[in-house]
């Protein structure tokens, strides 16, 4: 919202949620029923194709997301080097609303705009005039319109909305209040509205401007600069009538110069050009510093997931893990997403932090959870997260944390196998293991003397085992196997705490992967399961049992450029397998934490502690 917002701020479907769609209902029947009724060669082409010319938009506008997003994870070529945050993502959430608004006009022109029926699919005179029209009174029109917004008055009721991200992406060049979004759109109508009064429209040139704005609003707003200064030498007017990302990104963060919509000659004719445009537009194509300090290596986890990641559906993103019905029937394009990153074949940046002095950079492995099943498949998964923390490794890393089955026990030993073949690695390896261990202990209800340990017996499980001995909670083991396996393994002086039985009568139980939900009905009603796994436990207890959410830990504001949530968990909660490789760099500590080696946990808990790292609880 605006600072003080003023009339017609407010979009009129806000209320309507994701059913705003329903907005657009009346005119795509009266299209099918006239096809129904008169056929398709009776039909108004330039009609009908307004619905699928606005999907291709949506589509167009996503696409300019995912590559910004995918370019300002890597750093280069970044214009403000600065994070969003969810506050900003939430604000962005309905750039879609402009789409609709365009669809609900473009129908009522096409009904009852003289000239606006039956277009031609070509008319170059139109094509001419529109030009002519939106270099001259359609970016006239509307400096002095973005000039005027910029006077207090107007600015604190309607411009302050869209100038609160200071750090663009695409889509913030479409996120403005109701009443400033319909003045725009009445300044783009003019050369349409022209060319149907003077018979020279036709659907290309329609297309064609609009495709036009869409990519220069997103360019305008994606904060990496593409456009290369030969361009401008080759041919010097050009710097006249078509601005840059640097350009445009000068008005968000010095807010009293470059108004122009894409042509900057009028802000040189009124002498509001930004000094120092040309310049931030050199910089800004010099490759920047890749040094990068902690890499966190996970991978994909369900075919969905793609769109859940950073560079993915930002509103998707920005909210927990879930399994969406309209993510589901999208399984066509989920494959073909799964057989280019396969084919891809190297891992790719998916996002970047800072912390502090500390810079943090997300590596994703283009495998999913179930390649990790397939024998055939490990010796390529190995060689993947190799090459990653060799490149890790020669861009000065610090530590590479091993997330998800990246750090999978018959995989690569818990991280062991890259020791063993790179014995002399600069880079520390951290499997977290000891701060993953250190949360779900912690995790424990105070005066509790005795716990269920079920599912698959993993490191952490062992690391959780020994520390609750040692702190003489009594662990109750159902599965005889796992009991003699875990034994040898739990401190001499602590393992009568260690107890084989038929039933698990405890109220709260310790959980892993493995358990099945017949084992979870064993539990009596009201028990808390605390998983100590990567991955949440199915939830099938409804009878006022409480599922802890995987070992994670509430983030200091100090970490910054968080805005999208780290797989099924919270807002600004990242897993302690992450976290650990954040602390292991802030503390300077020299030592791997892989295979067996398990770092000391109360000092790992401290440390993070220190850091502003806080239980999830307490957040």
């Amino acid at each position: 919202m605006a600072t003080n917002p003023g009339l017609f701020t407010e979009w009129p479907w806000a209320r309507l949620g994701s059913f705003k769609y329903l907005v657009l209902a009346p005119w795509v029947a009266h299209g099918l029923h006239v096809v129904a009724t008169k056929g398709w060669r009776e039909a108004d082409l330039s009609y009908m194709i307004i619905l699928p010319s606005m999907m291709l938009r949506a589509v167009h506008n996503q696409v300019w997301i995912t590559v910004s997003r995918l370019q300002n994870a890597r750093g280069k070529r970044q214009i403000v080097e600065r994070g969003i945050e969810f506050e900003q993502v939430d604000r962005e959430r309905n750039w879609d609303d402009q789409i609709i608004l365009s669809a609900i006009l473009f129908y009522l022109g096409a009904l009852h705009l003289p000239g606006g029926q039956n277009l031609p699919l070509w008319r170059t005179d139109g094509a001419v005039l529109i030009a002519l029209l939106h270099a001259g009174p359609v970016e006239l029109l509307y400096y002095w319109f973005h000039r005027a917004l910029h006077h207090h008055f107007l600015y604190t009721r309607y411009h302050s909305h869209h100038h609160a991200s200071i750090v663009t992406e695409p889509i913030t060049s479409v996120i403005h209040p109701f009443a400033e979004l319909m003045a725009y759109e009445l300044l783009f109508s003019i050369p349409l509205i022209a060319c149907a009064l003077t018979g020279t429209a036709s659907i290309m040139t329609f297309e064609l401007y609009m495709l036009y704005i869409d990519v220069m609003n997103n360019m305008g707003h994606c904060n990496f600069e593409l456009v290369p200064t030969w361009l401008f030498r080759w041919f010097p007017p050009l710097k006249y009538i078509m601005y840059t990302p640097s350009f445009h990104s000068l008005h968000h963060t010095q807010f009293r110069t470059n108004y122009s919509l894409f042509m900057p000659f009028y802000d040189y004719i009124y002498n509001t050009m930004d000094k120092s445009s040309d310049k931030l537009h050199e910089n800004s194509l010099k490759n920047k510093d890749e040094s990068v300090d902690v890499v966190h290596l996970t991978h994909l986890t369900s075919l969905q997931s793609i769109y859940h990641m950073r560079p993915g559906f930002a509103e998707y993103a920005s909210k927990p893990y879930a399994s969406k019905w309209y993510m589901r029937i999208m399984w066509p394009l989920s494959w073909l997403s799964m057989v280019l990153t396969w084919v891809y074949g190297s891992w790719f940046t998916v996002e970047r932090n800072v912390m502090k002095k500390l810079r943090i950079q997300s590596w994703a492995i283009p495998r999913y959870n179930f390649h990790y099943g397939l024998n055939w498949e490990k010796e390529a998964i190995n060689s993947l997260i190799v090459k990653a923390i060799c490149e890790a490794d020669k861009k000065g890393a610090k530590v590479v944390s091993l997330g998800l089955l990246n750090q999978a026990q018959s995989l690569n030993g818990s991280g062991e196998l890259y020791l063993q073949k790179y014995p002399k690695l600069g880079v520390r390896l951290v499997d977290g293991t000891s701060l993953a261990a250190a949360v779900v202990v912690n995790s424990i209800p105070k005066g509790t003397d005795q716990v269920v340990l079920a599912g698959n017996i993993s490191k952490v499980a062992r690391a959780v085992a020994a520390a609750l001995c040692k702190k003489n909670i009594k662990i109750i083991m159902t599965n005889k196997q796992d009991y003699h396996f875990l034994k040898p393994k739990i401190p001499e002086d602590a393992a009568d705490n260690l107890l084989l039985s038929k039933t698990g009568t405890a109220n709260v139980w310790v959980i892993g992967e493995g358990l099945d939900a017949a084992e979870q009905f064993r539990a009596p009603k009201g028990t808390r399961f605390i998983p100590y796994s990567q991955f949440p436990p199915r939830t099938v207890r409804k009878d006022c049992c409480a599922y802890s959410i995987t070992p994670a830990m509430s983030v200091p504001k100090t970490l910054q450029n968080v805005h999208s949530c780290e797989n099924w968990l919270p807002r600004r909660v990242m897993s302690a397998w992450r976290i650990a490789g954040i602390v292991h760099a802030l503390e300077g500590w020299d030592e791997h934490e892989c295979g067996d080696m398990v770092l000391d946990m109360d000092k790992v808990w401290s440390a993070a502690i220190l850091h502003g790292f806080c239980p999830v609880a307490e957040a």
